[in-house]
């Protein structure tokens, strides 16, 4: 069987299937990932993307981490792709856990979302906690500030920041009681979301579909270094 057609048979017949997605799933919705050829890594800015996202960074010069964050970060009229499409398809019974912090699944109509590294679709005030949607931000000058003076920040897990520990947990409980975990679009590099494979219970399945290898090809069952949206366009 062509393994693409495997993969196809694997998602059909799966009851538990989790979804790991990274950012290589989102640039077919005109979105940059941050370690491919066209990643944000590789674009000009004044201090490294890992600098400008850690939280030291964002507390001593928020007006840099702003224009940078308004430039690159925030999603605008981006729209989920086939990949997005196709897992919410599946409905109830997936499970997305997600790296991304664009909202692309919940757009896409995925309702069972488990965004560890938060989202860029919701903010909140440092000092009185208030929240403010994204439209406020995009229409904000400079440094969005709350009605109390606050400065607003990005509800998502800066570099120097703890995972939410409940979302950390949900989304080990989701891969321990899966039987198939296809990873889409990370490098698995980046820990501890990269670790998260190491969940899947042996009788489980692990698919990974990147376009470039990973620390964790070995142990996949199946490895599709393919055109994201060409492999879903086959479900």
């Amino acid at each position: 069987m062509h393994t693409i057609e495997q993969f196809c048979s694997w998602v059909r017949d799966s009851r538990r299937p989790v979804f790991l997605t990274g950012a290589g799933i989102s640039t077919a919705s005109g979105l940059a990932d941050f370690r491919g050829k066209e990643g944000l890594e590789k674009r000009r800015s004044p201090v490294p993307y890992e600098t400008l996202l850690s939280i030291d960074f964002f507390e001593e010069e928020p007006e840099t981490f702003y224009k940078y964050y308004k430039d690159f970060l925030i999603v605008g009229d981006a729209k989920p792709n086939i990949a997005h499409e196709k897992i919410a398809a599946l409905g109830k019974k997936a499970t997305v856990v997600t790296q991304n912090i664009d909202g692309l699944h919940q757009l896409a109509g995925s309702e069972n979302v488990i965004e560890i590294h938060g989202t860029t679709r919701e903010y909140r005030c440092v000092r009185c906690g208030k929240r403010y949607p994204e439209a406020y931000i995009k229409r904000a000058k400079g440094v969005p500030r709350c009605e109390c003076d606050g400065i607003l920040r990005p509800d998502i897990i800066f570099y120097g920041e703890q995972l939410d520990e409940k979302k950390l947990r949900r989304s080990i409980q989701a891969i321990e009681n899966c039987d198939l975990l296809v990873v889409v679009g990370s490098s698995l590099v980046v820990y501890p979301a990269a670790g998260l494979v190491r969940y899947c219970p042996p009788a489980g399945k692990l698919v990974i579909v990147n376009r470039d290898p990973t620390p964790y090809d070995s142990l996949a069952d199946l490895v599709l270094h393919d055109d994201i949206s060409a492999v879903f366009s086959a479900l």
